[in-house]
């Protein structure tokens, strides 16, 4: 989750500002969180409160209104709408990385991807993103290896994940949807070599490079194990009080461990 996060901090920088490289400053002057974080831990604190998906994602959300949500989302959220609007917007995957963590059954992970999403994103592909997400941190967090984890997503959801990232980089473009843009993410992370080069490859296809680098981030943290220190500090820095102690509470709830801060 904290992989997810920090995926998004870092991002952040990027989405009005792309780059189609590796080569850059991880850590921006202008770097925050987004939607992405809070919605994220909204989706943490309803696992943890074993309370309604929506009624969470509600109150979280209004605590930051001015942090980019859509507009679709951003209506039904402020609105108090209780039903969801069809979208198959990339929201319902960024948000995810919680039931990838705290649930260790497959048909669990999937039935949970499936509420978390659908409160909003009822969407075929909203939910079908909101899965391969946390399927994947799922698996990665069971060690399967990166061939196992891409012929499961495939074969349970239809992606291609057999274009390589040099190969998607050149045409890619902006793409909010989830059938635009969760393959990349997930692709991102089976090209990475670390977390920093997981979220390093999310943003380097100059895309919606928040919520790609927090999908990769989380899948990357699955895999590789908690974000190095300093990412890790950043995340406990950008993210204000409440929302950090809603991150902490899960972590010790679902036995992840939290370095402690840098000397």
């Amino acid at each position: 989750m904290i992989g997810a996060i920090a995926g998004d901090i870092i991002g952040s920088a990027f989405e009005h500002d792309p780059v189609r490289n590796k080569d850059f400053d991880l850590i921006q002057p202008d770097t925050r969180f987004t939607d992405d974080s809070v919605l994220t831990i909204a989706v943490a604190r309803a696992i943890l409160d074993n309370s309604d998906y929506g009624d969470a994602i509600r109150e979280i959300g209004r605590r930051y209104p001015r942090s980019g949500y859509g507009l679709h989302f951003y209506h039904w959220m402020m609105m108090g709408e209780t039903e969801p609007y069809n979208s198959f917007g990339n929201g319902s995957a960024m948000r995810v990385s919680p039931v990838g963590f705290a649930f260790d059954e497959e048909e669990k992970v999937l039935s949970e991807a499936k509420r978390s999403a659908e409160v909003s994103h009822n969407h075929p592909e909203g939910i079908k993103g909101a899965q391969a997400t946390a399927l994947a941190i799922l698996l990665a967090r069971k060690g399967c290896s990166k061939d196992y984890i891409k012929q499961e997503i495939q074969s349970r959801f239809g992606y291609n994940l057999t274009r390589s990232l040099a190969e998607i980089r050149p045409t890619y473009e902006f793409d909010v949807t989830c059938q635009g843009s969760v393959p990349e993410a997930i692709t991102a992370f089976l090209e990475s070599t670390s977390y920093e080069d997981a979220v390093r490859n999310a943003i380097s296809l100059g895309g919606d490079s928040d919520t790609q680098a927090c999908i990769a981030g989380g899948i990357a943290q699955a895999h590789y194990g908690m974000p190095p220190v300093g990412i890790v500090d950043l995340v406990r820095t950008v993210l204000p009080e409440d929302l950090w102690a809603i991150t902490e509470t899960f972590c010790e709830r679902f036995g992840i461990e939290i370095p402690g801060p840098a000397a």
